[in-house]
């Protein structure tokens, strides 16, 4: 239990502040999170898509060649960590890794299921939706997207294809990208917010008990003071140099000590003229 005034007052004004820099600083952080990564995901389909349109014109030449060239140089950049193009069917065609070259995918893996759910596969999904998150052999969190290669005219009617009109989808590029300097991004905002809690909390509880302090507990202990004195017999304490609220406290405070004075100084004027009274009778009586 709190005893002292000043704990009853402070704590529960600092519970209340903790408990709403915490919860803000938790949705806040939430939200910046899912825009960061929503804003590598984008980033990582317009890479997709750079390297759709750069290996369109080799795939309808059927220069697999320059096709493998561009797949090998993106495979080559640091962050990122698969590039490969497969088929309708899952097989892939072209890899970085070349070792996984003819090779088929897993149509029930985490890239795959979004459009292999269902009985018949999707043509289309949302940028989220090609999405996926996951940790690769060496524990490395990887960012990858799934980008639909569609067929166009340019490719049913070239003479080197045999792909026809009503076939929507020729292929599918998967690219993967690292997830560490996101996550490393992700960290130091973590701890950035963590301290400027501590700082708006430590600036907000100690703002709060200065001002209550000041304005309230120092008047509440000259008061508390004064009725000491008060209670002791002691009426010649002052009261001054409260303001605010308590102004009328002190005042009733003040305006009761004045009348305790008043009726001490009555009572003993009282006791006075009785002695001065039960003197001159006295007197008389020796007389006789």
């Amino acid at each position: 239990m709190l005893k002292s005034l000043t704990a009853r007052a402070i704590v529960p004004v600092a519970v209340a502040i903790t408990g709403f820099v915490v919860v803000c600083c938790i949705l806040l952080f939430s939200a910046l999170k899912e825009d960061m990564i929503s804003d590598a995901v984008s980033y990582e389909t317009k890479l997709a898509d750079t390297i759709t349109r750069s290996t369109h014109y080799a795939m309808l030449k059927g220069d697999r060649e320059t096709l493998r060239n561009i797949i090998d140089n993106v495979s080559s950049q640091d962050e990122v960590e698969h590039v490969r193009i497969f088929n309708k069917k899952g097989l892939v065609m072209f890899s970085g890794n070349h070792g996984e070259v003819f090779t088929y995918v897993d149509k029930k893996a985490a890239g795959c299921i979004g459009c292999h759910a269902g009985p018949v596969a999707k043509s289309t999904l949302k940028q989220m939706e090609r999405a996926r998150r996951y940790q690769n052999p060496q524990g490395k969190d990887i960012i990858a997207i799934t980008s639909p290669l569609y067929n166009d005219p340019a490719c049913y009617t070239a003479s080197c294809h045999f792909h026809s009109a009503d076939q929507k989808i020729l292929g599918i590029l998967d690219i993967g990208l690292s997830a560490e300097h996101l996550n490393s991004t992700l960290t130091v905002l973590q701890s950035r917010m963590i301290v400027f809690s501590f700082m708006i909390l430590l600036l907000s509880v100690g703002g709060v008990a200065a001002l209550l302090r000041r304005q309230v507990f120092m008047p509440l202990r000259q008061i508390r003071t004064f009725t000491s004195n008060v209670n002791s017999g002691s009426l010649s304490h002052d009261l001054s140099g409260i303001s605010g609220e308590l102004t009328d406290l002190a005042g009733d405070v003040r305006s009761i000590a004045s009348q305790l004075k008043l009726a001490e100084e009555e009572l003993r004027k009282l006791k006075g003229s009785r002695k001065t009274d039960h003197k001159p009778a006295m007197e008389a009586e020796e007389v006789i």
